[in-house]
C-alpha cells in the first residue's frame, strides 16, 4: 500500500512537472518596424524585437511592444486547440506598428511647417517673411559684431563662417535667409554673435533660431572685459 501510494505521488509530480514545463514554452515574437520592446502582461522583459519569450502560466497573456515614434502594439495570446486535441500557445507572434500622428505646432504658421529656405525660390516661405529685430550692443560701444549659423542638422542646414555686421550699438530688422532652413528644424539651428573691440576679451552669445522666429528678436547686451596688461 505504501508503495503505491509512493508510485501515485511520483506520477503526480512528473504530471505537473510536464504540465510545468509546457506552461513555459518557448514563443517567438517579432514586430515590424523590429527593435520595439517587449513587456508581459504590462511587465517589462527587458528584450526587443525580435526575442524568444517563456510563456508565463495561465490561459492567456498578453504581449505589448513599445517603440518610439510609434502608437503601443497590443496582442492578447490565448490558447488554441491543436490536432490533438490539446490546446497550445502559437509558437510565433508578429505585431504591425502603427507611426505615431504627427501633431502640427500650433506655433508655426498653418501650412508652413516644412517649407524649406531655398535659392530656387527665394523670399517665398514664411520664415524669409517674418522680420527679426536685432539689437546688439556692448559697452564700451564701438565693438565689431559678427554673426554666423551653427547647426546640428547639416545634411539640411550648413554651418557658416562669420560674417561681419556693423559696430556697437547695432540695430536693424531683418529676416532669416538660411538656406535649408524649415520650422521644424529651427529648432536645431543657432545664430551665434561675437561681439570683438581692440584691448577687451572677445564675448560670444547663442540663440536658438526657433526661439527667434517666435520671438521675433535677437538682442542682446555686452559688457566688455579688459585683457589682462602682459
Amino acid at each position: 500500500m505504501k508503495n503505491l501510494l509512493l508510485t501515485s505521488l511520483s506520477l503526480l509530480g512528473l504530471l505537473l512537472a510536464t504540465e510545468s514545463t509546457s506552461a513555459q514554452k518557448r514563443i517567438v515574437i517579432n514586430s515590424e518596424p523590429a527593435n520595439a520592446e517587449v513587456f508581459i502582461n504590462g511587465m517589462p522583459t527587458n528584450q526587443k524585437t525580435p526575442t524568444m519569450i517563456k510563456t508565463p502560466g495561465g490561459k492567456s497573456f498578453t504581449v505589448t511592444f513599445k517603440k518610439k515614434g510609434y502608437e503601443d502594439g497590443k496582442l492578447l495570446v490565448v490558447k488554441q486547440k491543436q490536432f490533438d486535441g490539446k490546446k497550445a500557445y502559437p509558437s510565433e507572434l508578429s505585431c504591425r506598428l502603427t507611426p505615431t500622428p504627427y501633431t502640427q505646432d500650433p506655433t508655426i504658421p498653418e501650412g508652413a511647417a516644412k517649407e524649406r529656405v531655398s535659392r530656387d525660390t527665394p523670399g517665398q516661405t514664411s520664415l524669409e517673411q517674418t522680420i527679426i529685430r536685432w539689437a546688439i550692443d556692448s559697452d564700451p560701444q564701438g565693438a565689431r559684431v559678427f554673426y554666423r549659423v551653427l547647426s546640428s542638422v547639416p545634411a539640411e542646414v550648413k554651418n557658416t563662417n562669420e560674417t561681419y555686421l556693423m559696430t556697437t550699438p547695432y540695430e536693424e530688422t531683418r529676416a532669416f535667409n538660411i538656406l535649408g532652413l524649415t520650422y521644424e528644424n529651427a529648432r536645431n539651428v543657432q545664430i551665434e554673435i561675437k561681439v570683438m573691440k581692440s584691448g577687451y576679451e572677445a564675448q560670444v552669445k547663442r540663440f536658438n533660431v526657433r526661439q527667434a522666429l517666435d520671438q521675433q528678436e535677437i538682442s542682446s547686451f555686452f559688457m566688455l572685459v579688459p585683457k589682462d596688461e602682459e
